[in-house]
């Protein structure tokens, strides 16, 4: 029986895992029922299968998680060497891992940790990588019965979006910024296989010794994950007006984003960046204020469930995909907004 396997890193730290892990089980689910549907595609005794790689210390209990999030096989490795991520003993043992089962489509999560991962892994490969896409898509099975992926990413500087395949080398790699996709439900019923393998342990392989580590400050953490956001873009016309994003940004209890040009411009910190260069964001309200929206912008955003954009210009192209349009100054909107928040907090409590 011949086993299409779709692979997906399980990023883990300090034995949590990164959402986006579900995220990609999701939607290697998706992709390999694509195959399944295929014309010419997974017949009689082929299988399509999603199987999850997780590389830890004391972790076990995540291969649970996995199968709960979608995985039908776990490939676990526990083992002290993976108590903090390093770059060449995670590539070797993955590499072997790859070599062993021979995956053929590949998937790791565009996070700092993923980004350094995913590059070092397709080059010990000698395999191609599609980093930092925005769709996956399962094409035509080509001639010699290979699933080809079709990934997706802007290219260019945003101003196109290029679809990128893997003809000649597997597997099909392809890394995913978070909250591209949606978590999968979790189904704690659900029943999976973990297959426990031996950790290659090389001297080679600990070159580099963690001295230490340092957390950044929770003002600074992840915005990705918001259900609330507030953005500022040129628009707000000088640094100072963050912090009337932050204000509103307080009483809906929501977080602060920024386009690129007002990172740029040292008005606020990177990792506030939303968009093409900065974080994907995948809110329940994402509101615009000040922000043209560009395409490189509109990346970032486009999954948010409800746009509200806040704009002098009535044709901004942020207007085109914002649920509710407010023309007019933000200086003068955000300040009501503010004020009737708080009424309705305080006749509600």
């Amino acid at each position: 029986m011949k086993i299409h396997r779709f692979w997906v890193f399980i990023e883990q730290q300090n034995g949590i895992a990164n959402p986006v892990s579900w995220e990609l089980l999701g939607v290697a689910k998706i992709l390999a029922d694509q195959l399944k549907n295929t014309a010419g595609g997974v017949v009689h005794d082929e299988v399509a299968a999603v199987e999850g790689l997780i590389l830890g210390d004391n972790v076990a209990s995540l291969a649970r998680e996995a199968i709960c999030y979608g995985a039908e096989k776990v490939y676990l490795i526990d083992h002290s060497l993976f108590s903090q991520y390093l770059n060449a003993p995670y590539c070797q043992n993955i590499a072997a891992l790859v070599k062993k089962y021979a995956p053929e489509v590949f998937l790791i999560g565009a996070t700092n940790l993923g980004r350094d991962l995913a590059g070092a892994v397709a080059t010990s490969l000698g395999t191609g990588l599609t980093a930092d896409c925005t769709e996956l898509v399962m094409g035509e099975v080509d001639k010699v019965d290979r699933p080809l992926l079709l990934a997706t990413r802007p290219a260019f500087g945003g101003n196109i979006m290029a679809t990128i395949i893997c003809r000649e080398r597997l597997p099909q790699m392809a890394s995913v910024r978070p909250r591209v996709f949606p978590i999968p439900a979790r189904k704690s019923d659900a029943i999976g296989e973990v297959i426990s393998e031996t950790a290659l342990v090389n001297a080679l392989a600990n070159r580099v010794e963690i001295l230490d580590r340092i957390e950044v400050g929770q003002d600074e953490d992840n915005i990705a994950y918001a259900d609330i956001l507030i953005s500022g873009g040129r628009g707000l016309g000088y640094s100072s007006g963050f912090k009337l994003l932050h204000e509103l940004a307080e009483v809906l209890g929501g977080k602060v984003g920024a386009t690129r040009p007002c990172v740029d411009a040292g008005w606020i910190a990177y990792s506030h960046q939303v968009g093409q260069t900065g974080k994907t964001v995948r809110p329940k309200l994402y509101i615009a204020a000040g922000i043209s929206g560009a395409l490189q912008h509109k990346v970032g955003i486009q999954n948010a469930d409800f746009i509200v954009a806040i704009n002098k210009d009535a044709n901004a192209p942020i207007f085109d995909i914002a649920d509710v349009g407010i023309v007019g100054d933000l200086y003068k909107v955000i300040p009501e907004m503010i004020d009737q928040v708080r009424k309705l907090k305080e006749k509600n409590s």
